[in-house]
């Protein structure tokens, strides 16, 4: 699995020259979008198939600041998958050292909003992120 590559932007720092910490999360959603499309199961694929996957709860732990143009390798694990919920683990990296750990939860629901078990609903998709468990 290849990390997802950001390169900061002047617009996500602050007066001090510092990524705001907002940014962090926003980061997290665009290697979250990567990875899916990796394993084989973008959004727009799950979502052709009636499925979402809205955030139920995110958190960040900053290790050190990051400022502008500096490259930042996200790397994505799953770390919990029970088919309704998920939780994903996101490393970022400058320079081989850890600036961000972060994790987000999703659970999975129809088009009418109802929770979902992947392992009915999709199957296919279930087994892909079943395999991606560490």
């Amino acid at each position: 699995m290849k990390a997802y590559i950001h390169q900061v932007q002047y617009y996500e720092t602050d007066r001090m020259g510092i990524v705001h910490h907002s940014n962090y999360v926003r980061w997290m959603e665009e290697a979250r979008m990567d990875f899916f499309r990796q394993i084989g199961c973008g959004y727009e694929k799950l979502e052709a198939e009636g499925i979402i996957s809205p955030v139920t709860s995110v958190e960040c732990k900053y290790k050190v600041t990051t400022t502008f143009a500096e490259e930042i390798h996200i790397d994505v694990q799953v770390a919990e998958f029970k088919g309704v919920k998920l939780k994903l683990k996101y490393t970022m990296l400058r320079d081989g050292g850890i600036v961000c750990e972060g994790y987000s939860e999703h659970c999975f629901l129809d088009k009418e909003g109802r929770i979902i078990s992947l392992k009915k609903s999709s199957p296919a998709v279930y087994e892909i992120l079943a395999g991606q468990v560490k």
